[in-house]
């Protein structure tokens, strides 16, 4: 009886270091450097409404932002969608993830965890490619002049069918149009909730129809690899 609970006792504990060790081992390192960043809203668009030049005008104002903040080694897509014959979906051209911002906050980690959770994408954690806030916020309270990202896409980062126009030509025109928005700073008007990727659609694709419903032409870029 002694030896068979001996034998007992030896498992446990050694299934109890084994569990500990296992335990520790998945500790983050705290002297780790943070992850490189992945993620970021645009300073700044481009200035023409919603004529970016495609996806590849987009891509490449997406390119020389994080270029000038020493991050131009990696290869960076907006998040857009485009609509009609060879329709692209947003979701399937940034990468697998995982995606952190400029201070190493992981904003998602996989593409399931960017489209249905998502938490962290809110006012706090969306950056700019320099680090800092966009400028919805103003002594701590929500301004909602300057909120919106184009996207032209669904709330599960596919694109919408062809038809009513919802991506100002496929990111071609700053006159006709419309564009659907998402919400950087999570909040219609002073309510919170609002997506992040799926929000409302523009009155048009000029550079004042953004501006007249909380835009400035800014886009999500994200680091595809």
């Amino acid at each position: 009886m002694k030896s068979s609970h001996y034998l007992i006792a030896t498992a446990v504990a050694i299934g109890t270091m084994t569990l500990t060790s296992q335990t520790f081992a998945a500790q983050p390192d705290a002297n780790a450097p943070p992850p490189e960043m992945g993620f970021f809203i645009t300073s700044k668009g481009l200035g023409k409404g919603g004529d970016l030049g495609g996806l590849t005008g987009a891509d490449a104002h997406c390119q020389a932002l994080a270029t000038a903040v020493g991050k131009g080694g990696r290869t960076w897509r907006a998040y857009l969608s485009t609509q009609g014959p060879g329709a692209v979906n947003a979701r399937d051209r940034i990468g697998k993830g995982p995606w952190a911002n400029a201070k190493g906050v992981i904003m998602a980690t996989n593409l399931d965890s960017l489209m249905y959770d998502n938490s962290n994408f809110n006012y706090e954690h969306i950056l700019d490619e320099n680090g800092n806030h966009f400028s919805s916020r103003i002594d701590g309270t929500y301004d909602t002049t300057e909120h919106d990202a184009l996207t032209g896409t669904q709330l599960d980062g596919t694109a919408y069918a062809a038809g009513e126009d919802k991506t100002c030509n496929n990111w071609t025109s700053s006159t006709t149009g419309s564009a659907v928005v998402g919400h950087a700073d999570r909040y219609s008007f002073a309510v919170p909730g609002s997506p992040w990727n799926s929000s409302h659609g523009t009155p048009g694709c000029t550079p004042e129809n953004l501006i007249s419903v909380g835009g400035a032409g800014l886009l999500y870029c994200f680091a595809a690899e």
